[in-house]
């Protein structure tokens, strides 16, 4: 038994209340769940208190309109929700909910099973149904989360709640961004995502939630893609989840593979992994060819600028649904340089100050930058493919080599602090300064320069040449 649930029963002893929704499905499917939510005949507040002094947590309301609580374990481990029943009666709480495999309550002191609408059956036959044809219209966005229950859980959804996702998507408009949001990224976090777009493609959904994704389809490439943009993009989606399941596959094996592995199961921003940030980056990067693309007059597509284009558009997608100043840079960032590698693979060999600027254009995330290129060439194989892709993929592992090098050593104090740069020329701070430093790093990477005198002496040259 979990601590939280064990913690619950503690709480709750000789009061009615019945663990409900994903903590039943779960336990049935043999899951673990750090989840749990418990149904109450009255006010959630002393239990979620009481919880949360027994282990250690906190307790704090989730909602006035609904009189939630949420009790959190310590370290954020876990999570107990407690809610008051639908008009105080199991049997109405359990119908007003979404599908029924999320439809079944235990008594939290133990007893039997409490499955009005067949969600056990439904659980053996992994099928997602709705508890009522009203389960849809009552909360548009519950069309999205059968998508997401779909792909997490590996259920089908059967014919008459596909329809009524259908239906319903295009109403997932009125619903707040935040909850969207907080489904698609399980969508996109999922092992099966492909599946789950082209589930979402082929309900409306797509076209609701990301309009910029089916934009794509359609809008043709030069000789060197075999896809539209649209297949483009999921193939590099493909190739990014391969990427985090086995480095090796993706070509980055040996000494690369447990920094890649451990640098993808990170966690980055909105509670999701850096992982599923570069699925979120792997599905935008592309989203600005449409506006850009041009037909030159000896038939040649050009795609010119969909690159810092693309940056603009991805920041404002993920500010859109709300996600985090953290993600949406994250994602703009990769997106704005994941041309850069390919362009460098025409001058090899790389000079260390040519490597040095691609890793400082590219910062914080060069690693991250570095894996969608990689992703995105293996996805690309029209014309010339074969030799183009070992070629990128041999300057990919230099570069993640050099990027894993630097976050391994962490920052770097300079040879000289730039106070003491400013008194030794006499001049003083302002964007000079700051020049004079970013050259002396760059240096100091060429191995142009290693102590403080040397790039005193350095950065007094710079300055006379000035």
């Amino acid at each position: 038994m979990s601590e939280p649930l064990e913690a619950a029963r503690a709480a709750l002893a000789g009061e009615p209340a019945w663990l409900v929704g994903g903590a039943v499905r779960d336990r049935l499917l043999g899951r673990a769940t750090d989840d749990v939510d418990i149904a109450v005949a009255g006010d959630p507040r002393g239990p979620a208190r009481r919880i949360a002094k027994a282990t250690g947590g906190a307790a704090f309301q989730l909602s006035h309109e609904f009189g939630g609580w949420r009790t959190v374990g310590p370290g954020h481990a876990w999570h107990v929700d407690l809610l008051p029943l639908r008009d105080g009666d199991l049997a109405a709480d359990l119908a007003a909910r979404d599908f029924t495999v999320n439809a079944m309550a235990e008594p939290v002191g133990g007893g039997e099973l409490v499955d009005p609408h067949g969600g056990r059956g439904d659980l053996g036959a992994r099928r997602l149904r709705m508890v009522s044809p009203r389960s849809l219209s009552d909360d548009p966005l519950r069309a999205l989360r059968a998508v997401r229950f779909s792909v997490e859980l590996g259920f089908a959804i059967e014919p008459g709640t596909r329809a009524a996702v259908q239906e319903h998507a295009a109403a997932i408009a009125g619903v707040s961004p935040e909850r969207v949001f907080a489904e698609l990224k399980r969508v996109v976090a999922a092992p099966r995502v492909r599946d789950g777009l082209e589930l979402m493609d082929a309900t409306g959904l797509l076209a609701a939630v990301l309009p910029e994704l089916t934009a794509l389809r359609g809008v043709e490439q030069s000789v060197y893609h075999h896809a539209d943009v649209l297949g483009h993009t999921l193939e590099v989606l493909d190739q990014v989840v391969a990427m985090e399941a086995d480095p090796a596959a993706a070509g980055l094996g040996g000494e690369l593979e447990a920094p890649v592995a451990a640098l993808l199961a990170e966690p980055l921003a909105n509670e999701i992994t850096r992982g599923t940030g570069l699925r979120l980056a792997a599905l935008l990067h592309d989203a600005a060819k449409p506006q850009t693309r041009k037909v030159l007059p000896t038939g040649r597509v050009t795609f010119v600028g969909h690159d810092s284009e693309g940056a603009e558009l991805a920041r404002a997608v993920l500010r859109r649904l709300r996600a985090s100043e953290r993600l949406a840079g994250y994602v703009a960032g990769l997106t704005r340089h994941h041309l850069d590698l390919g362009f460098l693979v025409h001058e090899r060999p790389l000079s260390r100050r040519t490597i040095w600027r691609y890793l400082t254009a590219t910062a914080p995330n060069s690693a991250d930058v570095t894996l969608l290129t990689v992703a995105d060439r293996l996805a690309t194989r029209g014309r010339k493919a074969e030799p183009a892709i070992a070629a990128h993929l041999e300057l990919a592992r230099e570069m993640l080599g050099h990027a894993f090098a630097l976050l391994q050593a962490g920052p770097q104090p300079p040879l000289v602090p730039g106070d003491e740069l400013a008194a030794e020329l006499g001049i003083r701070p302002g964007p000079k300064l700051g020049e004079l430093l970013r050259t002396l790093e760059e240096d100091r990477f060429a191995g142009e320069i290693s102590t403080r005198e040397q790039a005193v002496a350095r950065a007094r040259e710079l300055l006379d040449a000035s």
